[in-house]
């Protein structure tokens, strides 16, 4: 069983209140399994409805902030544990170490970064835990066609594009996470042209 899942999404509310539902949804399957949540520790957009949600129903919820975001995003007050670090970096490398697989909710270029970021660590076998995109409102599709032209341009490998779990629904794509398996490490040596 998945202990906890590192979630990363919006610090902004979004454009719809698609974004909020899909969240809630999420914290309700997440406390329904008994999975605890670690996120980037903000009480403001989709982070914190995601977090007041898990809460609010019972769930564990571990934030992890840098310390140069804790006055600029609003760390949460009211979580189970909250975790300041001293730089991204640490950030993330610490969200990645208490957990056992990672979601992206809607976001900005920072949700983009992070869940791009540990799906590479997965590729590279730095880890063997799931990665998904909770496709909320048809917010991923778009991204989803990209990583399937990437792999059709063969700059993704077909077995690497499989490893980015997409579903709209958060109880079956945390069901996919407990039947993952990662690929084996891939041979990085190719020659040019040939």
């Amino acid at each position: 069983m998945l202990k906890n899942i590192c979630v990363y999404c919006g610090s902004s509310p979004g454009r719809i209140p698609a974004y909020a539902e899909g969240a809630r949804a999420l914290a309700a399957a997440l406390v329904e399994r008994g999975t605890g949540l670690v996120y980037g520790g903000s009480n403001l957009g989709v982070m914190g409805v995601l977090a007041d949600e898990v809460l609010r129903l019972g769930g564990r919820v571990t934030g992890v902030i840098p310390e140069t975001l804790v006055e600029k995003e609003a760390g949460h007050p009211g979580l189970s544990e909250l975790r300041v670090t001293r730089s991204m970096h640490e950030r993330k490398a610490l969200m990645a170490e208490l957990s056992d697989g990672f979601i992206a909710l809607p976001g900005g270029l920072g949700t983009l970064e992070e869940i791009l970021e540990i799906w590479t660590w997965a590729q590279l076998s730095l880890h063997d835990k799931p990665c998904g995109l909770l496709d909320v409102a048809g917010y991923y599709e778009r991204l989803g066609a990209f990583l399937d032209h990437a792999q059709a341009e063969g700059f993704v490998r077909p077995q690497h594009r499989s490893m980015m779990l997409v579903d709209d629904d958060p109880r079956r794509l945390l069901q996919r996470f407990d039947s993952y398996v990662a690929p084996p490490p891939t041979r990085w040596v190719e020659r040019a042209g040939g």
